[in-house]
Formats: C-alpha cells, sequence, structure tokens
C-alpha cells in the first residue's frame, strides 16, 4: 500500500457507533496480497431491511448480479450478510465468476445458519481473474468466531485495494425522541466515475424503515453523493452501495415516504453518503487536490451535472490542478466540450472568492498572482455561471499527477 494521501482526514478513522443488529469480522485470505486483512463478513440481524444501487457498466461482475438478483427476490426468512473481499474482482471471468459467487455466498450462509440468497457479495481488485473461492471459505471459521459489533474499523480494512487509508463516517438523527445511529465504510481510490457507485460502499443503520421506503431514500441519495464523485472518469464492472437497516432502535417503523421522520433520516444518510463519498476522492490515486466544482446559471440541473463533470474530468483541467496553474482557458474549453447551451458573453468563472473571468472575457480585477497563490491550497472550489437559465450542479472530484499513473502502470504487478 502506498503512502497515505495527503488528503487524508488527519484523525485517522473516526470513531464509529455501534450499530444494535450487526457484528463484523475480517481476516487475512491470501485472496491476492499476504499479510493483510482482505476478507470481511457482516452479520445482520434477522428483519433487517437492505437496499443497494449498484453500477451501471455493461460488463458488470457476478457479485453485482448477484446482489441485484436478491434484491428483485426480496428478502428471505432469517437474518442476512454481507460477504465482500479485495485483491480479485471477480469480474470478466466466464462461469467461474457466478459459480465464484455461490460458492461463497453458500459457505457464508451455512456458517450463519440463512439463506444464500439473503447473503450480499462483492469483490474488488483485478478483473480478469478466476476468484479463488476457496481460501475464502477456508476462513469462514475464522469469520464466525471473530463476528463483534465493534469491528467496522477491521472490516474497512479488509475491503480496501489501492486504497491509502479505511474510510468511515457517521450521524445520529433524532426520529421523535429516539436516537437513530448511522455509521457507513467505504473503499475507493481508482476507476472513480459517476455511475454509481464506482466503489463499495456499506452503510449500516438501527432505524425501523419499510425495504421500499429504504430504497427510495438510497437511490435518490445517490444521485447527489456517489454520482457526483469522479477520479478519472472510469466506470467500474464491480462496484456496490448497499445499506441495512436493523430495525433495532425503539421507534414505530416508517413505512411511507411521507412520514415527517422520513426527510429527517435521509438528512442524516445523505450526509453520511457525502462524507464517503468526498472521502474517495480524497483518497483519489495519487490526488494532491480536493475540488468542488459548481455550475450555475444552466438550462437544467442536469445540464449543469454535464457541464461540472466535463471540468472535473478533463486530464487538462485536472493537471493544471496539479500543477497549481490557473489556467481558466482549460474551464472554458472543457464548458464548450460539454454539448449543452452556455453564454460566451456571459460566462463567468470564479476560483474559491477570486472573480476569474466574468462576462465573456477576463475579469478587469483578476490578478494572476491572486490565481497562483488560491491554487497552493489542497481543498480547490471552482464556480462557473453559464449565464443561461437557473439550473445547478455540485461534483467533485480530485487532481491529475504522475503518482496517477504510477499507480495504475503498476497495479498487477
Amino acid at each position: 500500500m502506498s503512502d497515505i494521501s495527503p488528503l487524508a482526514p488527519k484523525g485517522g478513522f473516526p470513531k464509529l457507533p455501534v450499530i444494535e443488529g450487526v457484528r463484523f469480522a475480517a481476516v487475512e485470505a491470501g485472496v491476492k496480497y499476504a499479510g493483510r486483512l482482505d476478507v470481511m463478513l457482516a452479520e445482520i440481524a434477522e428483519g433487517s431491511a437492505v437496499a443497494g444501487t449498484f453500477t451501471r457498466s455493461k460488463t458488470r461482475s457476478a457479485p453485482v448480479l448477484w446482489c441485484q438478483e436478491n434484491l428483485a427476490l426480496g428478502a428471505q426468512a432469517g437474518g442476512s450478510a454481507i460477504l465482500v473481499n479485495s485483491g480479485n474482482a471477480n469480474a470478466f471471468t466466464g462461469d467461474n465468476g457466478m459459480s465464484g459467487v455461490e460458492v461463497t455466498a453458500t459457505a457464508a450462509a451455512k456458517t450463519l445458519g440463512i439463506n444464500p440468497r439473503n447473503v450480499f457479495v462483492a469483490s474488488t481488485g483485478v478483473i480478469g481473474e478466476p476468484l479463488p473461492a476457496s481460501r475464502i471459505t477456508d476462513k469462514m471459521s475464522e469469520l464466525r468466531a471473530g463476528l463483534s459489533e465493534g469491528n467496522i474499523e477491521q472490516a474497512a480494512q479488509a475491503i480496501m485495494t489501492t486504497d491509502t487509508y479505511a474510510k468511515g463516517a457517521s450521524a445520529s438523527v433524532d426520529l421523535d425522541g429516539v436516537t437513530v445511529q448511522i455509521a457507513g465504510i467505504a473503499k475507493g481510490s481508482g476507476m472513480i466515475a459517476p455511475d454509481m457507485a464506482t466503489m463499495l460502499v456499506f452503510v449500516f443503520t438501527d432505524a425501523k424503515i419499510n425495504q421500499s421506503v429504504l430504497q427510495q431514500i438510497v437511490s435518490g441519495a445517490t444521485v447527489t453523493t456517489f454520482n457526483s464523485i469522479t477520479v478519472d472518469s472510469d466506470t467500474s464492472t464491480s462496484d456496490s452501495l448497499v445499506v441495512t437497516a436493523t430495525g433495532k432502535a425503539a421507534m414505530e417503523e416508517i413505512s411511507s415516504i411521507t412520514d415527517p421522520r422520513a426527510a429527517a433520516f435521509t438528512e442524516a444518510l445523505h450526509g453520511v453518503m457525502l462524507e464517503l463519498a468526498h472521502l474517495v476522492v480524497r483518497d483519489g490515486e495519487g490526488a494532491t487536490k480536493f475540488i468542488e466544482i459548481t455550475v450555475n446559471g444552466a438550462e437544467s440541473n442536469a445540464a449543469a451535472k454535464t457541464v461540472g463533470l466535463a471540468i472535473a474530468n478533463s486530464p487538462l483541467v485536472k493537471t493544471a490542478f496539479a500543477g497549481e496553474d490557473p489556467n481558466w482557458g482549460r474551464i472554458v474549453m472543457a464548458v464548450g466540450k460539454a454539448g449543452e447551451a452556455a453564454d460566451r458573453d456571459r460566462l463567468s468563472i470564479s476560483f474559491g472568492d477570486i472573480l476569474v473571468a466574468d462576462k465573456g472575457w477576463v475579469s478587469p480585477d483578476y490578478r494572476e498572482d491572486d490565481g497562483v497563490a488560491y491554487m497552493k491550497a489542497q481543498d480547490l472550489s471552482v464556480t462557473v455561471d453559464l449565464g443561461v437559465g437557473e439550473g445547478s450542479a455540485t461534483v467533485w472530484t480530485c487532481d491529475l499527477t504522475h503518482q496517477y499513473i504510477t499507480i495504475n502502470a503498476d497495479y498487477r504487478s
């Protein structure tokens, strides 16, 4: 694993609340690497609601297909589980792919005494290599013995690949006098583009909430969190977001999206998801800058997002940030290539509070030295106004450095 990203949280992995009804275990199985945690198991109490969103890649992996099938079938009787391995994506592996999923899911189900269709499986790592399923199944007894409510940090470590640090976030929310806890972990560093989810994310809550309502909330929150980040514009074959609600909080079930408590829960869950999404960007392979891009004045919110992503995914823009060069002409270029309406003579661009370009030309008050000084910060913001409407959107990205090439050129060695 490479040195920890300079954008990593200074306090390390946060202290996350215990979520009643969930236990975690992590082991070293040697799926690809020796001497590191690489398989995690989460045991989830009977009666929990499970929701998820998944990559839209046309070459998505067998674990993704399995999880989508599980959700389509609906909850089976008994408890549920999440089984994750790192080091091997189990993607583009022919019949071996689903066979590996079925073998590992069945082994986990037998170990926990649950239905295999209640086991959600995720894999991350190298594409195109058969999953060494026996290395995972051989560790089931050890995983069962290690299950504990307090092992979520070890679970976060076990799902990492090129990540430089484990990622966690939490929130508590008062729902009519009942305190509900939310805790989540994520992995992601490269192959990150906003097409749900291009990473692995697992969020747990003790809220009591109907599955269909939970799914609606999760799907909606994904749009402005995980689907609004990009590291390198590459959509993964494998990655998934799974949210489980154990229902252990002493509350009446939220059974309708119109329940006033649903709005408060949504806000809290969205906050956890957004924090995890930002942590993924901050761990972008080789990243030295965290960049927020807001586009206003577009014909629609969707158009604003398209323009924002065109800026965020431009190698020329990203390398300018890496070199601390306030080259606003590259942003003009990215706006123009996005294919959405923009008024050149009303276009404005700001770096932070510095108005750089205004009404289609460099601002008369802009000084290059101010732009250069601003670019030296680690956290940067860009605001663009297209001058044609009321649409707006915000996306998040990082810079593109030589280290990104080094990491990915050596990834399989």
